[in-house]
């Protein structure tokens, strides 16, 4: 049930490798072949439309106010070629697809349902609409977001929410936005590898940041929208009283080049301009309920975490709601690793956004914390690929099980305790920074130095080399890193990495890259 219907305009449009995996997984264990068409930008523009872009990279540039971006304080990821074919998602169109393949498997749908209040009962739940239509059931899950009527019923918000973060934002869809590429005054030889327009664009300042998620950046798209949004601190930057579009565009003309890159842009929709975005729950699982996700509680659109994190909540709770269909025991109990997991997918990500908003200003931090970020990533992607590469040899459903047996629940990379302690080092030091403690120089060195000493991480790359901007390594690089691999590589790491090399290869994706 749904108080709008579709098509609709929906934000959480930038996918990252870890998310394709996870939406493989669910698509493979739970037998619906329609959620992996978003995993492949080109299954996207088979199976559902021309309206998606495509997505090869992150791309991050520094700003500063009244001058040009500066070539060397731009850093560009380049998403894992074995793992990723990624796309820019036209929520409309793919939101409707879902829906539709929920129809055809059986789900009845209440369109334009607006719901008024909720009841939680020992024997059952039930959902009522505005007009008095009462929906009754065994089990519910509420998926509605900030103003979820479960929260509200419960009271569920913690206020004030417990997240160190705080951002707001404004955001819409605009026609005739160049192309970050076209506005920038860099030589060819300051150009990253790949297109700042064939990616994910974010343009950072001080505790902000705007972004440019292109539909019309490749030939197989007829879409000639691009999301655009700037994301701040309000601490910094309160309200000014302007509509949402004039104090975009004043923020903008603050950046030479941001500037000139939404010159001539229009929007589409409406503009949207938030409060502060965070939020957050004291519990998100009860006795016949359910908090899903953002009902639970939200962060950031940066580092594209949303869909990913729905992903994640939506596997852990399925098979547990199937077993408690089955059993009719619907404890809180039965369903506690889930309330663990989304708290701990908010915490970490509190932590990481937290991090690199303290770290914008200073080029050098930040690109300690944007390293730390994209390699834990990368190795969480190979880990989720692996398990899923045994569960299609084996069909033993334990495999993906004994992924949610870690010490670090909510980290992309949850199982690997030097990892989990250079990410709470990367933490303390961005807040010590923070305080005043130390400069941002001695944060950023001293997270180098783990980094440089990590023996876990391969060499090649570059994710540990700060005179390397642009992770998008070269064939002598691959080659060096296999050499580290069979050379010097921890066991778990070579297993990690080099297992997965071995899995592809056995179903014929021979010659695509590692990173």
């Amino acid at each position: 049930m749904d108080a709008s219907s579709h098509p609709r305009f929906a934000v959480g449009e930038s996918m990252i490798p870890y998310t394709l995996l996870g939406l493989r997984i669910l698509s493979e264990r739970y037998g619906v072949p329609e959620i992996a068409t978003l995993s492949s930008y080109k299954d996207c523009n088979k199976e559902i439309g021309t309206s998606f872009g495509q997505k090869r990279h992150f791309g991050f540039l520094r700003h500063t106010e009244g001058n040009e971006p500066n070539p060397r304080e731009g850093t560009q990821f380049s998403t894992p070629g074995i793992l990723n074919r990624s796309g820019h998602l036209y929520r409309q169109d793919t939101d409707a697809y879902l829906f539709n393949a929920a129809v055809r498997y059986g789900c009845a749908t209440r369109l334009g349902f607006r719901v008024e209040d909720v009841e939680i009962a020992d024997d059952g739940v039930a959902v009522i609409c505005s007009d008095g239509t009462e929906i009754r059931g065994r089990y519910l899950v509420d998926a509605s977001g900030f103003r979820s009527p479960l929260a509200e019923k419960l009271d569920l918000r913690e206020n004030p929410c417990r997240f160190s973060h705080h951002s707001r934002s404004l955001f819409t869809h605009m026609i005739d936005v160049k192309s970050t590429d076209e506005v920038l005054r860099h030589t060819k030889a300051e150009r990253p590898p790949l297109p700042w327009s064939s990616g994910t664009m974010h343009h950072l300042f001080d505790r902000g940041w705007f972004w440019a998620i292109p539909f019309n950046n490749t030939p197989g798209s007829k879409n000639p929208l691009v999301s655009v949004g700037l994301t701040m601190d309000p601490r910094l930057y309160p309200k000014t009283g302007l509509s949402p579009e004039e104090e975009f565009r004043e923020f903008a003309s603050r950046f030479p080049a941001v500037e000139r890159q939404f010159s001539s842009a229009k929007a589409v929709r409406p503009w949207v301009s938030t409060d502060r975005l965070q939020y957050s729950s004291k519990h998100s699982v009860g006795d016949r309920w359910c908090l899903m996700s953002h009902a639970a509680g939200f962060l950031d659109p940066l580092f594209s975490r949303g869909i990913s994190n729905t992903v994640e909540v939506i596997n852990a709770l399925s098979w547990r709601l199937l077993d408690a269909l089955r059993t009719n025991e619907f404890s809180a109990e039965n369903f506690a690793y889930v309330s663990k997991l989304e708290q701990g997918l908010l915490d970490y990500n509190d932590k990481l956004v937290n991090s690199a908003f303290i770290a914008f200003d200073h080029y050098d931090l930040w690109s300690a914390v944007f390293r730390i970020w994209s390699f834990g990533s990368v190795v969480g992607g190979f880990r989720l690929q692996r398990a899923l590469s045994q569960f299609r040899r084996t069909g033993d459903v334990d495999v993906l099980k004994k992924l949610e047996d870690v010490p670090n629940v909510g980290l992309w990379w949850p199982d690997h305790d030097q990892y989990g302690k250079l990410f709470d080092s990367m933490v303390d030091l961005c807040q010590r920074f923070e305080k005043q403690e130390i400069s941002s120089a001695v944060a950023a060195d001293e997270l180098y130095r783990q980094l440089e000493n990590a023996d876990y991480i391969p060499k090649g790359p570059g994710f540990e080399d700060r005179n390397v901007t642009f992770l998008r390594p070269t064939p002598a690089k691959l080659a060096r890193m296999a050499t580290w691999l069979a050379r010097e590589a921890p066991p778990d790491i070579k297993d990690m990495i080099g297992g997965v090399a071995i899995e592809m290869a056995k179903t014929g994706l021979r010659g695509r890259r590692l990173f």
